[in-house]
């Protein structure tokens, strides 16, 4: 935790509450049946979550610090029957790590798939680490590109705020995607070949 990260986060939470009441921002938006994108899911908005947007998992890309006085601890979720994953990224410079964007995607990809229920992924403003997990989100279900993705996002959320190192972390996600995806179809065709020649 840098000194400048504990400075400023304060008055820039206040700022996001102050622009939710003074313009059309809004604290968190829905970006599919699935996936609510938003800032810090304060203790006082526990029960809207659940009860009215199905709220069943929570990703939280903040550091613990930030979380200290506004928001539920992992036991205070999972007694509302929410799971948490917990991926510490630092605010302002930070991106998740390519492994930790993909156990939040798949975190994420489960509830989808299992019919869980949503899950609320959130940093404190719901604008940089969030935003980059849920457009590789985008990514990974719908083989959208990075380009794609972001601006999906930005036609819910138009506040979102990702720099050059988030959106080298969507290609880098992208990328691995691709491959992915290249070596399976590699693989079908070589058995493919492999049972035609027999």
């Amino acid at each position: 935790m840098s000194l400048f990260n504990k400075v400023a986060f304060y008055p820039t939470l206040f700022y996001n509450v102050v622009m939710t009441k003074i313009s059309s921002r809004k604290w968190y938006d829905r970006i599919d049946e699935t996936v609510l994108l938003g800032a810090l899911p304060f203790r006082g908005m526990t029960k809207w979550f659940v009860q009215e947007e199905n709220v069943r998992g929570v990703v939280t890309l903040n550091e613990d610090w930030e979380l200290e006085d506004f928001c539920n601890t992992e036991k205070e979720w999972k007694a509302v029957d929410v799971t948490q994953l917990k991926i510490p990224t630092v605010d302002f410079t930070g991106s998740p790590s390519q492994d930790n964007i993909n156990k939040a995607v798949d975190f994420i990809v489960h509830h989808k798939d299992n019919h869980l229920g949503s899950v609320y992924v959130h940093c404190k403003a719901g604008r940089t680490r969030s935003a980059t997990v849920v457009a590789c989100y985008l990514v990974r279900v719908h083989g959208w590109s990075p380009e794609r993705a972001v601006q999906f996002i930005q036609e819910k959320r138009p506040h979102i705020w990702l720099r050059d190192k988030q959106l080298d972390s969507i290609q880098q996600f992208y990328n691995m995607c691709n491959n992915s995806s290249n070596n399976n179809n590699n693989n079908n065709s070589s058995s493919a070949t492999t049972k035609a020649g027999a």
